[in-house]
């Protein structure tokens, strides 16, 4: 009898677990979309004109820190989430024209959502090497939303130094 309570628990609890993996999953997709819609709109509310404005010469430019989210977005995915091929190359973002950097970005963020639809939740605790240690592919994915909005931060600064309000918050 006691060994039928434990395994009715350990059942319970594995269903449970699975639950939640695919709740974090569907959240993360979702995020993960209406990141892409209100990127795009920061992108968008800027004249192609100041796509070279930084406020420091430290700091990377408008542009750049589009290409930047798109880099970054695509290197996790495609060596973390996913083995399929990334459909934009490194030479892909080097544009530097507003046009393109939109496509590089639209495109980059579509490869992403698509490699997340079809990543299987039993896999969020598998480990991988990261230059900052061994990470969870939860934690890669969680690393990914916030890596764009840290960039995303601080373009929406860069859009008030230019006098031009923000779009509204697109979020969870």
């Amino acid at each position: 009898m006691r060994l039928l309570f434990i395994l009715f628990l350990f059942a319970t609890n594995s269903a449970i677990a699975q639950k939640i993996d695919s709740l974090f999953l569907d959240a993360a997709i979702t995020k993960l979309q209406n990141s892409k819609e209100y990127t795009l709109k920061v992108a968008n509310g800027m004249p192609e004109e100041k796509y070279g404005f930084k406020p420091v010469q430290d700091e990377m430019s408008f542009g750049e820190q589009l290409l930047h989210i798109a880099s970054n977005l695509n290197w996790l995915t495609s060596t973390y989430i996913t083995s399929s091929k990334s459909p934009v190359t490194k030479e892909a973002t080097k544009v530097q024209k507003k046009e393109e950097i939109l496509a590089v970005l639209n495109k980059t963020y579509e490869y992403a959502i698509g490699a997340l639809k079809l990543f299987e939740a039993s896999h969020l605790a598998d480990t991988v090497y990261f230059f900052a240690g061994t990470k969870t592919k939860l934690q890669i994915i969680n690393l990914i939303s916030d890596h764009q909005t840290h960039h995303r931060a601080q373009m929406i600064v860069y859009l008030r130094l230019n006098g031009i309000k923000p779009p509204d918050y697109v979020g969870w």
